[in-house]
């Protein structure tokens, strides 16, 4: 069992966090738009120039997390030297409207909330978090 895999005790059979833990990953969401996006297999250079801020440990991370969920496909070719390509699953392809939807949500409220954090937390929250290392 992984860390993306949540049980709760009060609701073992819920399925919304154990979803969005997986859902929620910080790359997760740009991995799954790249593939989209792309409508054709990658590969993980690919992937990974279309990520660049995305270490390999986690971009190895976040595509072994995915294939696992059946999310995204992993093809190796039987060659010299190895090619291994990617992919969405059907499943993905199914999810990729809605994270269509929260994208074109975020796009256009991310100033309203923005400035709502900065009223609440002070006018400069924002300056902080910009130079805050994650």
């Amino acid at each position: 069992m992984t860390k993306d895999f949540i049980i709760d005790s009060t609701f073992p059979d819920c399925p919304i966090r154990n979803v969005l833990a997986r859902i929620g990953g910080k790359w997760t969401m740009a991995v799954l738009y790249t593939l989209d996006k792309s409508g054709t297999p990658l590969r993980f250079r690919d992937i990974e120039k279309c990520n660049s801020d995305c270490s390999q440990k986690m971009l190895t991370s976040t595509l072994r997390g995915l294939e696992a969920d059946g999310l995204v496909r992993r093809q190796v070719y039987p060659e010299v030297p190895p090619r291994v390509e990617y992919s969405l699953t059907d499943r993905a392809r199914s999810l990729m409207p809605l994270l269509h939807q929260l994208m074109d949500w975020a796009y256009h409220n991310l100033h309203d909330i923005v400035t709502d954090r900065e009223h609440y937390y002070g006018q400069n929250w924002m300056a902080k978090q910009r130079t805050k290392k994650w």
